[in-house]
């Protein structure tokens, strides 16, 4: 346990004096672009889910993280984040973000995008109907809450993610009636298996040889992945991929500059 625990006091030590320095600079993989999207165009994204995903060039990739926050382990994906100037987009739960609202504030300060994840991360399919709506919106009060402190059910950010991405026809209309993009991922890290983070940089880095670009998901409270993220940033620096920053788009506006 000692490495593990002593690796995390070194990456929190090390987001401090990353964002002190600034980004981008030297020698880092740094993010390429800003994306806007918006759920009029793109209401839904991701190949393992729906028909469309974003529009991603060859060896463009969007980093995701579900499930967080979680402190043994998500300060250390941002520190791995930090210290190679990348941006990411956070899916909350809406518990754990209400028990620890200092993290949901400090990924949002480092300029990570934060969408919603429900409250329990129950799945959708296997509730009563009448109870979706409440896991959806009191999922996104708590993380609004955390963020602005007002529990509010319209999203800052109108990012969602299915748990299990187990949707259903009355889910995918309501959040489409309310602008709210539904994000599924065109690959994973299968995180969620038992495997030592070398096991799974090498699945996410063939996966990935073959898509050559896409949304990728992982699970921030998953230490194999904290564990694991530095080398895969390494990877895509030295493989000359881009990492591509989500954020809602304002009408009228394209992002699409470095950052």
């Amino acid at each position: 346990m000692k490495a593990p625990v002593a690796a995390l006091i070194a990456a929190m030590a090390w987001t401090g004096s990353a964002l002190a320095a600034g980004c981008p600079r030297t020698g880092t993989l740094g993010t390429s672009r800003i994306l806007g999207v918006d759920a009029a165009t793109t209401p839904q994204v991701g190949l393992k889910n729906f028909p469309q995903t974003l529009p991603l060039g060859d060896h463009e990739v969007v980093l995701t993280f579900d499930d967080g926050p979680w402190p043994p382990t998500t300060p250390l994906v941002l520190a791995a984040l930090a210290r190679e100037c990348v941006l990411a987009t956070f899916f909350l739960i809406g518990k754990p973000a209400s028990e620890h609202p200092e993290l949901v504030r400090r990924i949002a300060a480092e300029g990570h995008t934060i969408g919603h994840h429900t409250w329990l991360h129950r799945s959708l399919k296997q509730i009563k109907p009448s109870e979706t709506t409440e896991e959806i919106d009191r999922g996104i009060a708590a993380v609004e809450m955390a963020l602005h402190g007002k529990a509010t059910t319209v999203p800052s950010t109108p990012f969602f993610r299915f748990p299990g991405f187990e949707s259903t026809p009355a889910t995918l209309e309501l959040l489409r009636s309310r602008g709210i993009v539904v994000f599924g991922t065109d690959l994973w890290a299968s995180d969620w298996d038992s495997m030592t983070p070398e096991e799974e940089l090498k699945l996410i880095t063939d996966r990935l040889e073959i898509a050559r670009r896409g949304i990728i998901l992982f699970h921030d409270p998953k230490a194999r992945t904290a564990t694991m993220l530095p080398a895969f940033l390494r990877y895509l620096r030295d493989n000359h991929y881009r990492v591509v920053h989500l954020v809602p788009a304002s009408p009228g506006v394209h992002f699409s500059g470095a950052h």
